[in-house]
């Protein structure tokens, strides 16, 4: 470990120094207990270079690290960490369109220079997600039906290699491994040091929130489905049915439209007249504040998720088993609670021939996405119990939907992540992993 001090004594962190936990803490509490062997702060490409070297050479597993919302904790190795937030250097060519970011830049400093030039790339909608695993993933955002994924905007990226070398990567330059970063999830082949997005113009937007009592969920679910069926690129929504410290089940949509709130509402007024609502905003907002206004929150602790995909609308029967499950919620005592929703994909996405990136989901209608939490003062058996709820959820809901599943929301109990994850994308992305990390220096539990 004491080569890796050539990097300054500062930025070098093990167990038992005082910054160490703070440096390893996960989004995803669940994962408190891992304890990787160091953790170092990087400042520069160079600083990349020396600590992948060190790691080649002592067969020491790195884990690059971003933000660190893996919601499977994989940003946290047993091995070497690699602290990227200080790479968040942000340039902007204004005429092109062009924004460069770090790698362990994050959305929220992101869309902050964004918005000072009045430019627009799909991002998530936490300010912490780091840019690195977001992209790598795919990206999904609430404005993705009509702009595509976040790894769609992607022209070019700078990487460090396991063997060393800094390369940039391109639809002409290392095209491959390029394919590869669209999708193909974060840790595999390298460490991303930049990313080159091209950017378009906001466009002045329109949100909802409408909320629902419980006994209305089946009606909502059904209605808004062929809502989103029919919907133009231009919106998109978040079908929720959800319970949280064991209290009544609500129904809620949150969305985007790419356009005024007068299209919105009649674009709504089908479930709007199915069932009435105990909550109705339908607002006209800018870009940026609709942005702000779908700004992802959370009381924090420990999750899990599981995801499934599907084409076409959920039947009466899939719609059925989600409300029982949410009926049969154990609880817990996390304010987050449990639930189910609706994420509507399709549009811009599904106009990418499924080969054409790493990222194979390219004929979902919608992401199917199942959770639950709990609080750190819940007994073991009411953890153990949710776990079994949301396993079972997710059983049931294989007669509905496929087994295709979100890397983003990563899954460490997937049983064939490989298919789930990558589809028909998986064999061309082990050929690339080979040739490019063939002694496995960037490892982990589901790592290609």
């Amino acid at each position: 470990m004491s080569a890796l001090y050539t990097l300054g004594a500062d930025t070098v962190l093990q167990p038992g120094d005082p910054a160490y936990d703070v440096a390893t803490t996960p989004f995803n509490t669940r994962y408190l207990g891992r304890r990787p062997r160091a953790v170092v702060s990087v400042g520069s490409v160079s600083d990349v270079v020396r600590a992948v070297d060190w790691a080649g050479q002592t067969r020491v597993p790195i884990t690059p690290r971003g933000g660190g919302h893996s919601y499977a904790g994989y940003s946290i190795g047993p091995g070497l960490v690699l602290d990227l937030r200080a790479l968040d250097r942000i340039d902007v060519d204004p005429e092109a369109g062009l924004i460069t970011v770090g790698g362990g830049a994050r959305n929220g400093a992101v869309y902050a220079t964004l918005r000072r030039h009045d430019l627009a790339v799909p991002l998530g909608n936490s300010n912490e997600v780091g840019i690195g695993g977001l992209t790598l993933g795919g990206g999904v955002a609430a404005v993705s039906r009509a702009f595509g994924l976040t790894c769609d905007a992607l022209v070019r990226t700078e990487m460090v290699l396991a063997d060393g070398r800094t390369v940039t990567c391109s639809a002409t330059e290392h095209p491959d491994l390029f394919w590869a970063c669209r999708g193909g999830g974060g840790g595999n082949f390298g460490v991303n040091v930049s990313f080159t997005f091209q950017a378009r113009e906001p466009r002045s937007s329109s949100t909802c929130l409408l909320l629902w009592d419980g006994a209305d969920a089946r009606t909502v679910l059904t209605v808004m489905q062929d809502v989103m069926t029919g919907a133009p690129d231009e919106f998109a929504a978040r079908i929720g049915v959800a319970r949280a410290l064991r209290g009544p089940a609500g129904v809620s949509v949150i969305g985007q439209h790419l356009g005024p709130a007068t299209e919105l509402r009649e674009l709504l007024a089908p479930v709007l007249s199915a069932a009435p609502t105990s909550r109705c905003e339908i607002t006209d907002r800018d870009y940026w504040d609709a942005k702000d206004f779908l700004h992802h929150e959370t009381s924090g602790g420990a999750f899990a998720v599981r995801t499934r995909c599907t084409p076409k609308p959920l039947s009466e029967n899939g719609i059925d088993t989600i409300v029982a499950a949410i009926d049969r919620w154990p609880g817990s005592s996390n304010p987050d609670g449990a639930g189910v929703a609706l994420f509507t994909w399709g549009g811009a996405i599904n106009r990418v021939p499924v080969s054409d990136t790493a990222f194979p989901h390219r004929d979902t209608l919608f992401l199917v996405s199942m959770d639950t939490s709990w609080g750190a003062s819940d007994p073991a058996l009411r953890v153990s119990r949710n776990m079994d709820w949301l396993d079972g959820l997710y059983e049931d809901m294989g007669a509905h939907a496929s087994d295709a599943a979100y890397v983003n929301f990563t899954d460490p109990a997937l049983a064939d992540w490989r298919s789930s994850y990558y589809g028909p994308n998986y064999a061309r992305l082990a050929q690339i992993k080979k040739h490019y990390d063939p002694d496995r220096v960037f490892d982990f539990p589901q790592a290609v």
